[in-house]
């Protein structure tokens, strides 16, 4: 009976694609700690056209080392696309300031388990009763990290629910509709999404101000900020770091097998927390921890199966 080889090439282009995954996943969960820092003087749109101004540059160097063109192909499936996932970032964001990191990860990471939802209430696909049981597993998940109050419900647990459903539909659009894109030309059109919404939002702002409360309780809310010298470190790190995240993400799904890798994106919510609890003494229960151990098999249960 023959033994089962892997071809080393094979081998090691997954072993690269995994560490690639990790050190983006280690970047973006150290970096998006530095939100709420921000979010004590700043409003989530004024940071969002800083971070656009901030990466530009760097979107302009990718394309220069020939990592890909910033034309799309395909203008609407990019621009929907970009549209989508900037929003889902704007409750993120929101969601980080505002609550525990682990809580605002536990709430996005719902997108795996709403892409199954969505594919089959709408496109009609049928799944078997182990994504079945992933779904049911995240969901519980979920709820043991949120822990939501029945009888005094706080409807802000929702903020990172809503990122984890745009991010969703952004995924599925990547899928769907944007296959043979520049990697580049998504992202740079993430970024300009970003930055008109700040805009827009920014100049609503100004001619309709709302009341804003002291700290990061008043980062959606707030307005035009000057100046910002204090934070502008933590806007660089952040800005920055959110490239070369998304870089080193598109070099593992490159590299490696979707499925396999996407294993590795769950670490994220084991990397945030923990710098989160070193840092800044945010603690978790063990019933969070459970519920992120749910979360983190049901991610990777999906992603397997759903190759």
């Amino acid at each position: 009976m023959k033994q089962l080889t892997i071809p080393p090439g094979v081998a090691g282009s997954q072993t690269t694609a995994a560490q690639a995954m990790l050190a983006a996943m280690a970047i973006i969960g150290i970096s998006d700690n530095a939100v709420p820092l921000m979010a004590e003087q700043i409003g989530i749109w004024q940071f969002y056209l800083l971070r656009t101004v901030i990466t530009l540059p760097l979107i302009w160097v990718m394309m220069r080392a020939g990592l890909g063109g910033l034309r799309p192909q395909r203008l609407g499936p990019v621009a929907l696309r970009g549209f989508l996932v900037a929003v889902s970032m704007v409750f993120y964001f929101s969601a980080v300031a505002l609550m525990p990191l682990a809580q605002a990860l536990a709430g996005l990471f719902t997108s795996p388990i709403l892409i199954v939802l969505i594919s089959v209430l709408f496109l009609k696909h049928r799944i078997g009763p182990v994504r079945i049981g992933a779904v049911v597993l995240g969901f519980v998940g979920v709820l043991c990290v949120l822990q939501p109050d029945l009888f005094d419900f706080d409807w802000l647990i929702l903020l990172p629910i809503c990122g984890g459903l745009f991010y969703a539909l952004g995924s599925m659009a990547t899928g769907l509709m944007c296959r043979g894109e520049s990697t580049v030309s998504m992202l740079f059109a993430m970024l300009l999404a970003q930055a008109v919404i700040g805009a827009v939002a920014l100049g609503g702002l100004a001619v309709w101000p709302l009341p804003v409360a002291e700290g990061a309780d008043g980062f959606v809310t707030r307005g035009w900020v000057w100046p910002v010298w204090e934070i502008s470190h933590w806007l660089l790190l952040q800005g920055m770091a959110s490239v070369v995240g998304v870089f080193l993400i598109t070099k593992a799904y490159q590299q490696g097998e979707a499925s396999y890798v996407a294993v590795f994106e769950y670490s994220v919510i084991i990397v945030g927390p923990a710098f989160a609890w070193l840092v800044f003494g945010q603690t978790l229960n063990l019933l969070q921890m459970a519920g992120i151990g749910l979360i983190v098999l049901a991610g990777a249960t999906l992603a397997l199966r759903g190759s």
